[in-house]
């Protein structure tokens, strides 16, 4: 292991944690662009994830602590400070210990009929605790910011029919041009179709339930005899069960779709629910839509790596590919069109 730790992190963590550290590596994978992220070895050996964050919410290591408390399987739960919080406060961001499960990740393509059956069971037992009045406080509503994300990928389609100096030309930019323009009928009747069943859904909410808010194989931890690990509960939000179901329901990543059998082994371990087709729909749609004008936005700056920009390229070109996530919202609206 190698140790790319600053030394100031090491003495946090000892100071806070109680933990010695004795070597640490800095851990690329991940979304999240406010925090830096190592996979730590204690002088016993034990491993950990050492987080340094500056921005969202501590809400996923209060949910994470709180399901762990509970008897919830495949959470890793987080070290306490000598104070007893769950984690530090170290210039303006949160410092957080947690155990390091398992290296091995379910995108890897190692997941077996027990793993995925695991997955099912982990689920069903998160949206089985109680919502304490705490966590009802603390989490946003599933998909609460659903107008904002319609009127962003708004934002991105007249951005492309219309850019902004320096845009017109970048290589980057006009293949996000080429496949939005696609796509462009697609997006826009996702948008429509938030705002309609949004309006809709607002009238029969539907029971809410600790949910982990985007469960996908990238969160997935697999371990020995079909153990599974969810991690990185950052976005934890109190919905209905739909908003992690559709993880399961055809998968949301375009280069992972979920194929039948292995759905069937997760609802095996999920056990007998029935799926709201509208609610379904909704989710994905949202989902789809956030994820397209995110990545889109990401593309369109130019004062990030060209790396990285390509990157975000990659991932819309998947969301748009008849197995990604705009092309399943897309069929889902269809089909819900087809019952009514």
């Amino acid at each position: 292991m190698t140790d790319d730790a600053p030394e100031a992190l090491r003495a946090w963590v000892r100071e806070d944690f109680g933990v010695d550290l004795t070597g640490a590596e800095a851990v690329g994978h991940g979304a999240d662009r406010h925090a830096r992220l190592w996979r730590a070895r204690a002088a016993d050996g034990t491993r950990y994830a050492v987080k340094l964050s500056g921005g969202g919410s501590p809400a996923g290591l209060v949910v994470s602590a709180y399901l762990g408390a509970r008897g919830v399987p495949g959470i890793a739960v987080p070290l306490r400070t000598g104070d007893g919080r769950l984690w530090s406060d170290r210039g303006g961001r949160r410092l957080s210990l947690v155990p390091w499960v398992s290296d091995a990740r379910a995108l890897g393509g190692a997941m077996t009929a027990e793993h995925w059956r695991a997955y099912g069971e982990l689920l069903a037992a998160v949206h089985d605790v109680a919502v304490t009045d705490d966590l009802a406080a603390l989490l946003p509503p599933g998909g609460a910011a659903h107008a904002a994300i319609v009127a962003a990928a708004r934002g991105v389609d007249a951005r492309l029919r219309a850019p902004r100096p320096g845009e017109q030309g970048d290589p980057l930019v006009d293949e996000l041009a080429r496949i939005w323009s696609g796509a462009r009928g697609t997006v826009a009747a996702l948008a429509r179709g938030v705002e309609r069943l949004g309006d809709e859904l607002r009238d029969r909410p539907g029971p809410a339930v600790v949910c982990h808010g985007d469960p996908h194989l990238g969160n997935l931890l697999l371990g020995p005899g079909g153990r599974v690990w969810l991690i990185d509960w950052d976005d934890a939000v109190l919905a209905p069960r739909e908003c992690d179901l559709m993880f399961l329901i055809g998968g949301v990543l375009a280069f992972a779709p979920v194929t039948a059998a292995q759905q069937a082994a997760a609802f095996a371990g999920y056990g007998r629910v029935d799926v709201d087709a509208t609610r379904l729909a909704w989710f994905l749609s949202v989902r789809a839509l956030d994820d397209i004008g995110d990545w889109s936005c990401q593309v369109l700056d130019l004062a990030s790596a060209e790396a990285d920009r390509r990157q975000a390229l990659d991932i819309v070109r998947g969301l748009v590919s008849p197995h990604g996530l705009v092309t399943l919202a897309d069929a889902a609206l269809a089909d819900l069109t087809r019952q009514r």
